[in-house]
């Protein structure tokens, strides 16, 4: 029985098995057919070795730094962005500070030049400018070179077609601190500029003077092949708006009433103090931008220190530039100056410009010292010669411009070598000295000559009944504020001080006796 049963599963089974049987002999003939040998063990292991072999020849083939430089290019031009957005928004902290510093029937104004510094900057440096700055290694050790209008786009297409950061990132970096140059003029000419005349100082400053003289260092010129150092601007960029304003409030002449007709200094107050302060905040935040931000390359331990440690220098010289000033001012009026205090922290930020990248820490605080002293010795100067600048700009940006390059020589720990000389201690100063001049001198005299031409064609100031009735109203028909909602250079005159004023805070130079 129980043999019977096998046999019948056997036979059950056997249909089944003659079934695979056919399939399996209908592709073997089908790979004889097709002279295609049925796979192997051996030969899909051979395949498998093949591939792995082809692909190890592929990653070796790839270059190296593929995945570092693609990162590095990314992190320096988001961050050179972000710096620049910073240094364009130091256009806000100028318009803030002139605005308080001067009466509020200019209010106006001030913000229209300011708005426009940046605009024909923008323009005009990408026309120009540009081309002029940098104008490529055809011209390196020159005077002078032109590379064509900016308009490059990066290619991204190979990793190894990528530069250190965007073209993009650069020029919206260097057009801010060209518009930076400019708008530091607004600030001593305010008040009996004429707008037009304006306009017309702005786009030739960062459209030739500004370029030109900046190609000298950092676009490879004649100053960078002598050694010349400046990192962030101090004197290609402040200096040169310094020295610009100097010479519009030298043709100019000062604001009528500022000076009385015995030659009295008469303080011209100006009208809101926290606005000026505030300004004076949103630079100094600003200068994050501008200093820092002159590393240019951020990606990397070396480049993080670096960036990091020029803002503590230059936050340090603020702080002291700052504190010097007020201390200067209590000692010599009796009592603390807020508007010398805030010219002290801008002559801070400005004299560490040009070394925060190679200064050590006492080094710093050191140049945040004498600017604070040079930008109060300097304002009392002006006021002296008689020279009428509302904000302080020329002693602010000229004066310690100027310390900014000599203290680069004095202090600076990264001597350059030229022709594979190190120069010595002396030879650097001297350079620094030499070319800080030669920069300064450019920007005045260009600017002293364009605003006599102005001058000449009735472009420069406004008249006497156009001062006095204010520019808001007269340049561009609308006035800062309601009527009679301010008191102090507004609309409505402001009551006479109980006694008299002994400290015109905001003038800036504090009125004395006899001054």
């Amino acid at each position: 029985m129980t043999t019977l049963l096998r046999f019948n599963g056997l036979s059950r089974l056997l249909p089944l098995a003659v079934f695979f049987f056919m399939i399996g002999g209908s592709t073997v003939i089908a790979d004889e057919e097709s002279g295609s040998p049925a796979p192997t063990e051996e030969t899909t292991t051979e395949d498998d070795a093949a591939a792995a072999v082809a692909a190890a020849a592929d990653e070796a083939a790839a270059p190296e730094f593929y995945e570092k430089k693609e990162i590095d290019y990314t992190v320096n031009t988001l961050i050179m962005f972000v710096c620049a957005v910073l240094v364009l928004f130091m256009q806000a902290g100028f318009a803030m500070v002139e605005v308080g510093f001067n009466a509020s029937k200019n209010a106006v104004n001030i913000i229209f030049k300011n708005i426009m510094d940046l605009s024909v900057g923008v323009m005009l440096f990408m026309l120009i400018g540009y081309g002029l700055m940098y104008p490529g290694d055809d011209y390196a050790g020159s005077w002078f070179g032109f590379g064509g209008v900016w308009g490059e786009r990066d290619s991204v297409e190979t990793v190894a077609e990528l530069g250190d950061y965007s073209n993009a990132a650069d020029f919206l970096f260097q057009v801010a601190f060209a518009a930076t140059a400019a708008t530091i003029v607004s600030g001593a000419v305010a008040g009996r500029m004429k707008f037009t005349g304006y306009l017309c100082y702005s786009a030739i400053l960062t459209g030739l003077v500004y370029p030109i003289s900046g190609m000298w260092k950092w676009g490879g010129g004649i100053l960078a092949a002598w050694g010349f150092a400046d990192f962030a601007g101090s004197v290609v960029v402040h200096a040169v708006g310094g020295f610009a304003g100097l010479a519009g409030a030298m043709v100019l002449g000062p604001r009528i009433g500022r000076y009385s007709k015995d030659g009295k200094s008469q303080p011209m107050l100006g009208h809101n103090m926290p606005l000026a302060a505030l300004g004076v905040f949103i630079l100094w935040v600003g200068w994050y931008g501008f200093n820092p931000g002159s590393q240019l390359t951020y990606s990397g331990a070396s480049n993080a220190e670096v960036t990091t440690w020029i803002a503590i220098t230059t936050t340090l010289s603020a702080a002291v530039g700052a504190f010097v000033a007020m201390l200067l001012s209590w000692i010599m009026f009796k009592k603390p100056d807020l508007s010398m205090a805030l010219n002290g922290a801008l002559a801070g930020l400005v004299g560490i410009t040009a070394n925060c990248d190679q200064v050590e820490i006492w080094s710093a605080a050191t140049i945040g010292a004498v600017s604070g002293a040079l930008v109060f010795a300097g304002i009392l100067a002006l006021d002296k010669l008689k020279i009428d600048d509302p904000v302080g700009a020329f002693p602010v940006h000229g004066l310690c411009g100027i310390w900014g390059g000599i203290a680069t020589g004095i202090f600076g720990t990264a001597l350059p070598v030229i022709n594979d000389v190190e120069l010595t201690r002396m030879q650097y100063i001297g350079v620094q000295v030499q070319s800080t001049l030669i920069i300064c001198a450019w920007a005045f005299v260009t600017m002293f000559a364009l605003f006599q031409l102005l001058k000449v064609l009735g472009l420069l100031r406004v008249s006497a009944e156009e001062e006095i009735e204010g520019l808001d109203l007269v340049e561009h028909g609308m006035p800062a504020y309601p009527a009679g909602s301010l008191i102090g250079g507004g609309s409505i005159p402001a009551p006479m001080p109980a006694a008299p004023v002994t400290s015109s805070g905001v003038s800036p130079v504090p009125a004395q006796e006899g001054a």
